[in-house]
């Protein structure tokens, strides 16, 4: 047994942040990616907040960014359209992260119900 049990090594700082933690989640339904409106949409950031977590996921080798066009509505030209996908190597260290993150799920749980059965019910003192 490790002699710090709780550190959660796995608890990955670069996925732990609220943001990124969203983000990821959100790429991990969506096998084919999303597209950065979607993105922003879905886990409520700004253009600019999601500009720099997907820069950090990117960095971290977690997503990859694809920059291309879509064709316009018949008008001509044609828009950009940015699209996000989890790389394998994200894929599988999110999971693992997800892992750990279950495992404090279930020590803290165990240690409410140890500590909930620990607890002497209050009497109530005469007034």
């Amino acid at each position: 047994m490790s002699e710090a049990p709780f550190a959660y090594d796995g608890l990955d700082r670069v996925i732990h942040e609220k943001a990124r933690l969203g983000l990821l989640t959100s790429l991990m339904t969506a096998p084919k990616g999303l597209a950065f409106g979607d993105l922003k949409q879905l886990c409520g950031l700004t253009d600019g907040n999601l500009s720099r977590h997907l820069q950090v996921l990117q960095e971290a080798g977690l997503v990859e960014i694809r920059k291309g066009q879509v064709s316009g509505n018949g008008l001509g030209g044609a828009r950009p359209l940015t699209t996000c996908h989890l790389t394998p190597a994200g894929r599988q260290r999110f999971l693992d992260y997800l892992a750990v993150l279950e495992q404090v799920v279930r020590d803290a749980a165990s240690a409410a119900a140890s500590a909930d059965t620990a607890i002497p019910p209050l009497v109530a003192r005469p007034a």
